[in-house]
């Protein structure tokens, strides 16, 4: 009976050795994420969250889960006036809400190389919500792999509705996610 229990443990063995255990974890820099939103349908007002960290964690069956956190104070605009407001309790409130979170669905390895969609949960103002990206093929030196993204979300679903007779509703998305290609 033990020589039973000690061949299927072994048999067992090369599967859970063979499962992929490291996380990948996001530099920033030079990670950062993108915003346009279009005021008075002539000029799109941009932004930069420039601290963006997390990881990608392997779950051993060729697929990851992508969970990144962006630090909304980490904001870069052209004008203080504007960054002041846009963090302001109206918009992203970052006094209460510092920080942004994006959790993947499991997604396969192979779609962070080539490129397809990343589907998952966003997290703004404490208000989540179903969010989907659309990854590039990702470009990879010796060192380092970039993976880049676009989205959209609907600012009015996550408390932002304000000024919605000059500012757009829909708020256009791209990220750029590094990552070492030597896992944590």
């Amino acid at each position: 009976m033990r020589t039973a229990a000690l061949v299927a443990l072994l048999a067992l063995a090369p599967a859970v050795y063979a499962a992929p255990s490291h996380r990948w974890r996001i530099e920033s820099p030079p990670s950062h994420v993108d915003f346009g939103v279009r005021l008075l349908w002539l000029h799109t007002i941009h932004g930069r969250f420039e601290r963006l960290d997390g990881a990608i964690e392997p779950l051993g069956d060729g697929r990851v889960v992508v969970d990144a956190r962006v630090a909304v104070d980490s904001l870069s605009m052209d004008s203080q006036h504007l960054r002041r407001w846009v963090l302001a309790e109206e918009f992203f409130d970052a006094a209460r809400y510092p920080t942004l979170r994006f959790v993947s669905a499991p997604v396969p390895r192979t779609a962070l190389d080539d490129g397809g969609a990343l589907e998952g949960q966003l997290t703004l103002r404490g208000i989540t919500r179903p969010m989907r990206f659309e990854l590039l093929p990702a470009r990879c030196t010796a060192d380092a792999c970039t993976i880049e993204a676009h989205g959209r979300l609907t600012r009015s679903e996550f408390g932002m509705a304000g000024h919605r007779a000059v500012l757009s509703d829909l708020v256009e998305l791209a990220l750029s996610i590094a990552i070492a290609r030597a896992p944590q």
